[in-house]
């Protein structure tokens, strides 16, 4: 038992290591289809878990076929659910391909994605363009003329720029970023607002030479970095993809490596567990929901956002963002204490990201199974909250099930000792 045990300890100390020690470094934006690996143009890829298409419900199964729509599969809704049905349009996962999905987490063949590696580890990671303000929204569930519109102004006019200004710029490094955004009230998950304008301050210079240039998109593009807090957010995932995929299939390690929903229910990865989803029913939820809405509308349709939580950041880091008391509910008394508490559950502080609030310590960071089951303590995700009609309504807390934890230590028993 001693030297099982001992092993574990090694391991988490090695995933830890390489949480901490990653450099994730914006490097590119290019469409999913010329750079995601495996990524056909029939192919539509959704958040959480991997489930079969008749599976997939509500707004995340919406999502599927507005991305059919959206990347021209299809003429109509009844076509693309034909296809789909017939397996001539694909449904994949988001993590089998490197990607991170924010809610229903659609990614279609000619979707800019931001290209993230990690200079540590030589991972990649990808995540797709933030669609803008507006709660009805492709990752939300919702397909209509207006998502559309936006989802090509987002590609053809936003994108570009930023592309141009990148590689005009050189690779922009992440995580001083998110370390300076750490200690101006962002905790980089549901509050991205310093992160939006560091990252944009980066690419100042270059914006100001394609505007001498004449270039009339690059105000256009400032307008859609600026517009609310949530712009980073998508960089944001991506450099944690990047971060924890670094962490992945260390031999005896039980911390995590990825949390996920999709409309069917919550999972977890462990590192010493290899690809294997330990699935539970959806989470539990405080919400504080839009004006206008109640609780009775909210509806789960996916999320790999909480790659930030895995990390150290998100709730993990909640108590930088005080602000998020007035957008997801709660009192700044209670972040404190959530985020103090979540240090009995994983290996250590991470040695960049740290909390002002509390004395500048690192951020808890490595989630481990068996001191959650040990503890009774689980993760404190922050999150935005779907509507059954789709779109955002709200936004919140939540803690995943219980269930999850339990199958995955149980699964790790099994494979390492019963007695660890």
């Amino acid at each position: 038992m001693q030297r099982a045990l001992s092993k574990r300890l090694e391991a988490n100390k090695l995933a830890f290591e390489r949480l901490t020690e990653a450099e994730p470094v914006l490097i590119d934006i290019r469409r999913a289809g010329e750079v995601v690996p495996g990524f056909s143009a029939n192919m539509i890829l959704t958040s959480g878990a991997p489930t079969p298409w008749p599976d997939y419900t509500g707004g995340q199964r919406e999502g599927i076929i507005g991305g059919a729509l959206f990347e021209d599969l299809a003429k109509d809704r009844d076509e693309a659910i034909a296809k789909l049905d017939a397996g001539e349009i694909k449904v994949g996962a988001c993590h089998d391909y490197g990607c991170i999905g924010s809610l229903a987490g659609i990614y279609s063949a000619s979707m800019p994605v931001f290209v993230v590696e990690n200079r540590a580890s030589g991972g990649v990671a990808y995540c797709n363009i933030y669609e803008g303000k507006n709660p009805r929204r492709l990752n939300y569930g919702v397909y209509d003329e207006g998502v559309r519109e936006r989802l090509l102004f987002v590609q053809n006019e936003v994108v570009p720029v930023i592309a141009d200004a990148l590689r005009d710029n050189g690779p922009i490094p992440l995580k001083p970023i998110i370390r300076r955004a750490l200690g101006m009230g962002d905790e980089l998950h549901s509050r991205n607002s310093a992160a939006s304008l560091l990252f944009m301050r980066e690419l100042v210079p270059s914006f100001l030479s394609l505007a001498a240039s004449g270039d009339g998109r690059v105000s256009r593009a400032v307008e859609a970095m600026t517009e609310d807090h949530y712009f980073f957010l998508r960089l944001s995932m991506a450099a944690a993809k990047a971060t924890a995929d670094a962490a992945r299939d260390i031999e005896a390690s039980s911390v995590l490596t990825a949390m996920a929903f999709n409309c069917r229910g919550f999972a977890i990865r462990v590192s010493g567990l290899g690809d294997t989803w330990f699935r539970g029913p959806h989470a539990h939820v405080e919400a504080k929901l839009f004006e206008g809405h109640t609780e009775d509308e909210i509806s789960w349709m996916g999320g790999e956002s909480p790659i930030a939580e895995t990390v150290g950041l998100g709730g993990f880091a909640q108590a930088c963002a005080p602000t998020l008391q007035d957008y997801q509910g709660g009192s700044y008394e209670t972040m404190l204490q959530r985020n103090t508490e979540l240090y009995a559950i994983t290996v250590g502080e991470h040695p960049t990201y740290l909390i002002p609030p509390l004395g500048f310590r690192g951020s808890p960071t490595g989630i481990d199974i068996f001191k959650v089951l040990e503890i009774g303590t689980l993760p404190v995700l922050d999150i935005g909250i779907a509507g059954r009609d789709g779109g955002q309504i709200g936004a919140g807390v939540v803690r995943p099930p219980l269930e999850c934890f339990e199958a995955a230590a149980e699964a790790y028993r099994r494979r390492y000792s019963d007695d660890a």
